[in-house]
């Protein structure tokens, strides 16, 4: 009898679809996963309805439509000052998430080590054992900052690469100018470390600033940088990103997309496309800044303590004053018996530290909004 080995065994259904669906088995409102419940720019949905009537439904080129590709140069050029090379830099994903596990199958090798810093986004160590690497977790302070002196203490002359997301998720940290000038450092200290920015919230951030991997010119050739259009421009569904890569390490990057997705959606590149060119993409900070404060004033009679949220459109809060249990039963408890769903931070990380924290996703209508924190400040 044929016995299967799996090449991921400790992996199992996300928690993002284990809670979705708790939420729609107990018709709970869903602010657990992280995607928007309300409608897209109607000049974006008009944009698409045309181009779905043009004669752009063939392949695209497998590094991106060339007109999408320009808009994408432009953008990093007006917002970072960062010039691009378009044809040679930047790579069309399907979702960041392709283009996360396409660098790390193209780059890290057997027996190479990569940094994840915890909490982190689920994808990553997954894709880093199917490369043949090993994952190397260290995990942040208390106050979901990075310790940089731990950091680097797990550093080794076998670590292949450093991944680095900011704005954070899960925790919505953003990184400070002392926290940039550290990474920097790091990677002049190691200068045989390759990084991977994830920076797909770079345009979700309130009171400062984001600061991008794209404003330190000395680590360029050492740095991949992932974004996402999904998150950007509210079209999670659509699964559109694109990274940006020094020529010597897209080259090696581009051999294993074209193998796993070869081009992405003609139609919605050509879309976006047109769209780049007509929106002003750091209006979006504002706009969900409005969201952040109506739910966080919504639950200012709540038993929730809210942490700080100065990125990404997710809100942790303790919920101590509540509950003793962990933070995965306390989610199941909320969504069966209160009717909201939310995300447990423990499964973001290698070791869970004790600590009961929650986080919410406020990227939906105002109702929904309003209609959850009346929920959760009935508890």
């Amino acid at each position: 009898m044929y016995v299967m080995q799996s090449k991921l065994p400790k992996v199992g259904t996300t928690i993002f679809t284990t809670m979705s669906k708790m939420a729609a088995d107990f018709n709970a409102i869903n602010l657990s996963q992280g995607f928007p419940n309300f409608a897209i720019d109607p000049v974006l949905e008009d944009l698409l309805q045309k181009n779905s009537r043009e004669n752009v439904h063939q392949y695209a080129p497998m590094a991106g439509l060339p007109v999408l590709l320009e808009a994408i140069a432009t953008t990093i050029k007006s917002t970072y000052g960062r010039t691009i090379h378009p044809t040679i830099e930047l790579l069309v994903t399907a979702g960041a998430t392709q283009g996360i596990f396409t660098t790390i199958q193209a780059l890290v090798g057997f027996g190479d080590e990569v940094v994840i810093i915890d909490p982190a986004y689920d994808c990553y160590e997954p894709a880093i054992i199917l490369a043949g690497g090993k994952p190397i977790h260290v995990a942040m302070k208390a106050d979901f900052t990075i310790d940089w002196l731990e950091l680097r203490n797990v550093i080794s002359q076998k670590t292949k690469l450093l991944i680095v997301n900011n704005p954070h998720n899960p925790s919505g940290r953003v990184m400070n100018q002392a926290d940039l000038d550290s990474l920097t450092n790091v990677m002049r200290d190691y200068p045989n470390l390759l990084l991977l920015a994830d920076e797909v919230y770079e345009y979700i951030t309130y009171e400062q600033s984001h600061l991008s991997a794209n404003l330190v010119p000395e680590i360029y050739d050492r740095t991949i940088i992932i974004s996402s259009f999904g998150k950007t421009f509210h079209i999670t569904g659509w699964k559109m990103g694109y990274l940006v890569a020094p020529e010597k390490l897209m080259v090696e990057i581009k051999k294993v997309h074209q193998f796993l997705v070869f081009s992405v959606n003609s139609v919605a590149q050509k879309t976006l496309a047109d769209y780049l060119s007509q929106t002003d993409v750091s209006s979006l900070g504002a706009f969900y800044q409005q969201k952040r404060s109506l739910f966080q004033n919504g639950l200012t009679s709540s038993k929730f303590k809210l942490l700080p949220s100065e990125g990404t459109y997710f809100q942790t809060v303790d919920y101590s004053q509540i509950s003793s249990e962990n933070d995965v039963q306390f989610c199941e408890w909320l969504t069966r018996e209160k009717g909201v769903a939310a995300i447990p931070l423990s499964v973001f990380y290698e070791h869970p530290p004790e600590q009961h924290i929650i986080r919410f996703c406020y990227a939906k209508t105002d109702e929904t909004l309003l209609a959850a924190t009346e929920r959760l400040c009935a508890i």
